[in-house]
């Protein structure tokens, strides 16, 4: 049996494409592709957050570019992709990672914001795709890898457009892996991984009233970018990155009404009771602020403790559920 570290395919001098990729999830994985040995081009809004991505990137002796770009206009990826090809005339891998959320009661989101979500979240991945799948074919060989999330098996509770995108993004591309079946050499990969602890979230449009701040349950983001270098190196159609997005996603199957129900009262009683409510849209419609790196704040006992209370009515719902499936099973 051969070593797993002889057998294991290099990325070495590979052309990626990575959109989001000024903080977060998104830089944490310019940062993995660049220690493979990648020539990386980084796209996102901001130009401070792309400058600071390119200069570590750099310094790990790769090519490292940076496009100033906002995927869902097609003008702006078409020119990420005609860049991204004067780099030995291929792109190898493009990564759609870009995305924003807004969260709050429906009715009560701007219609602009929830237009911009879908413009930029299923918009963005579908110009992306459109755009590398084409170079791919051209070439006979290429990777997409798609940062979906949970979101594209189950709902986030008072985020319904964003639900919506995420959704139609995974729907999308199932039908795109449909498409380029018959090649061989090209591939499309869908990544579902659960909330983060990364910046994506302090970024967020948040009309709820108050701060969602990071969960002690949150994965590492760089865990995330090592699942995606991962789908780099051994294409799967789609892959849960760590125990607690097919867990939570696993659970949501089963009883779906239960979970999502049981995870919106929790909110809608936060809600409730917040005094002091304040809008923000976030970064929906303009480039990401401060802090532009990969990790978020760290997890907030508030914020534990309103996770807590959403698994825990969760467990005691199915507790309650399996007691009485049980006791009509013996009355019968």
């Amino acid at each position: 049996m051969k070593d797993k570290t002889t057998t294991e395919k290099s990325l070495k001098g590979k052309n990626v494409v990575i959109t989001g990729a000024s903080s977060g999830v998104g830089r944490a994985t310019a940062e993995a592709f660049a220690q493979e040995g990648c020539n990386v081009v980084i796209v996102a809004r901001g130009q401070k957050g792309i400058d600071d991505t390119v200069k570590f990137c750099r310094e790990l002796g790769v090519m490292a570019i940076g496009i100033s770009a906002d995927v869902s206009s097609p003008v702006d990826v078409e020119k990420v992709a005609a860049e991204a090809m004067g780099i030995g005339g291929k792109i190898d891998i493009w990564v759609n990672n870009a995305g924003v959320m807004a969260s709050g009661k429906f009715e009560e989101i701007p219609l602009e914001i929830h237009q911009q979500v879908i413009k930029t979240n299923l918009f963005g991945y579908m110009h992306g795709a459109y755009n590398a799948i084409k170079i791919f074919k051209k070439q006979n060989e290429g990777i997409l890898i798609n940062n979906i999330s949970i979101g594209g098996f189950m709902p986030a509770p008072y985020s319904a457009v964003y639900s919506a995108s995420k959704y139609g993004i995974r729907g999308m591309m199932e039908c795109l892996q449909g498409e380029i079946s018959n090649r061989k050499h090209i591939h499309i990969s869908n990544l579902y991984p659960q909330l983060q602890n990364s910046t994506g979230n302090l970024h967020s449009a948040k009309y709820s009233g108050f701060d969602m701040t990071i969960p002690f349950i949150a994965s590492d983001p760089r865990d995330t970018a090592a699942k995606i270098v991962e789908l780099a190196k051994n294409p799967k159609k789609e892959l849960f990155p760590d125990f607690k997005s097919a867990a939570i996603t696993g659970t949501y199957k089963l009883f779906p009404k239960m979970v999502i129900n049981t995870a919106s009262a929790v909110i809608r009683t936060k809600m409730k009771f917040n005094e002091n409510k304040r809008n923000n849209p976030g970064n929906v419609l303009s480039r990401s602020k401060e802090p532009l790196r990969v990790y978020g704040n760290p997890s907030a006992k508030t914020a534990s403790n309103l996770t807590l209370a959403v698994l825990g009515g969760i467990a005691i719902s199915i507790g309650l559920l399996l007691f009485n499936k049980r006791s009509n099973q013996r009355s019968a």
